[in-house]
C-alpha cells in the first residue's frame, strides 16, 4: 500500500521556530488548490502500489482550507486511487481556526482524525512561538470537536524553550492529559538557522536550553504522559488505547507515498522527490522536482535509524532476509555495548531501545549504522 499527503504551504502568521515551507499570500491559495488536482493527475502513477491506506493534510495551516475544499481533494484522489483500505484520513488545523461553524461542516467530510497544533497551554510560551492562538482557544477547539462527534484528536506539544521555568510545562501537560485526547506528539524545540529564532539565537538573545535540562524536560513528559495512560511508542509520540498515528506510522515502516503540493516530498523504491516550485510557480501549474536516489546502504541505515526511534526497535530477521546476514550479525555486535549498559535491549530477534532512553537514540542509531 501507499499514503497519500497534501502540502498546504500557508499560515497567516509565521511561527518563530518553523523552518517548513510556508508563505503568507494567502491570495495565491484558490490557484494553489487548482493546481494540486493536476499535479495529482500527472504523478499519480509516481507510487507502484495504487493502493491506499491513509490521507494527510500537512502544512502550513491546512485549517485555512474549507472543509468542502478538502472533501473535493479527498474525492479526486478517490477517483484515482483504491481508497477502499483508507482508515485514517487527517486534517492538521490550527485551534483558532476551528469554529463552531467549520467544526460542523468538518464533520461532514471524510476526515475522521484532526491534529491539533497547541504547542503549549502557556499564553507567554505561545506569545514566544508567535502563535495566533490562546490556550483557552485550544481548549475550546478540542470540545467543538468532540461535540461533533471527532472520537480521533491528536495534540502538539513543544518542550524545551529556554526562558521559561518548569512550571509552563507542568501545566501544559496538565492541561493536555485533561483533555483525554486520543494521541500527543511532544517535539523538543529545535533552533533552525533560517527562523526567527535561529535569527535571535545569532544575535545572543536566544540561548537554547543545556543538555541537563532538556533530559530533564524529556523525561517529565515521559512520565507525565505513561502515568496517564499513554503508550510512547516514538521519541515524540504517544497514543491511548492503540491509536497510534498510521499515516506517520506508515513513514517509519518504509512505505510509499505521493506528497503533492508545493514543498511536499514523496518516495517510491529506491526515489525520493520533493517540489521546489514556489508557491506562485505552483498556482502556474509549474511543477519543479528534485530528487535522490537511494542505495542499498541508504536503505539499511535509514530502517536502523526509524526503527530504533519507535517501540518496535530494529527486527534482525528482517535485516538478514533484506539486507544479508552479516550485516544483522554487525549490527548485533554493535548493539552489545548498548545492551551491556542498559540503554539498549534484546528481545528475541528484536533491539530495542527503552522509551525512557529515547534521548539517546542518536549515538546508539549512529554507532549501528553501516
Amino acid at each position: 500500500m501507499a499514503t497519500l499527503y497534501f502540502h498546504i504551504p500557508f499560515c497567516k502568521r509565521i511561527c518563530s521556530y518553523c523552518d517548513f515551507y510556508k508563505v503568507g499570500a494567502m491570495e495565491l491559495l484558490p490557484a494553489v488548490v487548482e493546481a494540486m488536482y493536476r499535479e495529482m493527475d500527472e504523478r499519480q502513477s509516481f507510487v507502484s502500489d495504487r493502493r491506499l491506506s491513509s490521507i494527510y493534510f500537512g502544512g502550513g495551516t491546512p485549517s485555512l482550507l474549507s472543509p468542502e475544499c478538502v472533501e473535493s481533494l479527498i474525492a479526486h484522489a478517490r477517483r484515482l486511487f483504491d481508497c477502499s483500505a483508507v482508515t485514517e484520513i487527517t486534517l492538521e488545523a490550527n485551534p483558532d481556526d476551528i469554529t463552531p461553524a467549520y467544526a460542523e461542516a468538518l464533520a461532514r467530510t471524510s476526515v475522521n482524525r484532526v491534529s491539533l497544533g497547541i504547542q503549549s497551554f502557556d499564553d507567554g510560551v505561545l506569545r514566544f512561538m508567535n502563535r495566533r492562538h490562546t490556550a483557552e482557544e485550544a481548549e475550546r477547539a478540542v470540545t467543538l470537536l468532540r461535540g461533533v462527534g471527532v472520537n480521533n484528536i491528536s495534540i502538539d506539544l513543544i518542550f524545551g524553550i529556554a526562558g521559561f521555568g518548569d512550571e509552563h510545562l507542568g501545566e501544559s501537560l496538565r492541561r493536555a492529559v485533561a483533555l483525554n485526547v486520543e494521541h500527543i506528539s511532544a517535539y523538543h524545540l529545535t533552533v533552525e538557522q533560517r527562523t526567527r529564532l535561529g535569527v535571535l539565537m545569532r544575535k545572543g538573545e536566544y540561548t537554547p536550553v543545556e543538555e541537563e535540562r532538556s533530559e530533564e524536560e524529556f523525561m517529565a513528559v515521559h512520565k507525565a504522559l505513561t502515568d496517564a495512560g499513554y503508550d510512547h511508542y516514538e521519541v515524540s509520540n504517544y497514543a491511548r488505547d492503540g491509536r497510534y498515528a498510521q499515516h506517520n506510522s506508515a513513514y517509519w515502516r518504509g512505505v510509499e507515498y505521493l506528497g503533492i503540493g508545493a514543498g511536499a516530498h514523496s518516495f517510491s523504491g529506491d526515489r525520493r522527490v520533493w517540489c521546489t516550485s514556489t508557491a506562485k510557480e505552483y498556482a502556474e501549474s509549474r511543477f519543479i522536482y528534485d530528487g535522490e536516489t537511494l542505495s542499498v546502504t541508504d536503505h539499511l541505515n535509514e530502517y536502523v535509524m526509524i526503527s530504533l526511534r519507535t517501540s518496535q526497535g530494529v527486527d534482525l530477521e528482517y535485516v538478514a532476509a533484506n539486507f544479508g546476514k552479516e550485516h544483522a550479525e554487525r549490527i548485533a555486535r554493535g548493539a552489545a555495548m548498548w545492551i551491556e549498559s542498559g540503554a539498549v535491549q534484546r528481545a528475541g530477534n528484536r533491539i530495542v531501545i527503552p522509551a525512557e532512553r529515547f534521548l539517546l537514540s542518536d549515538a546508539i542509531i549512529e554507532s549501528l549504522f553501516a
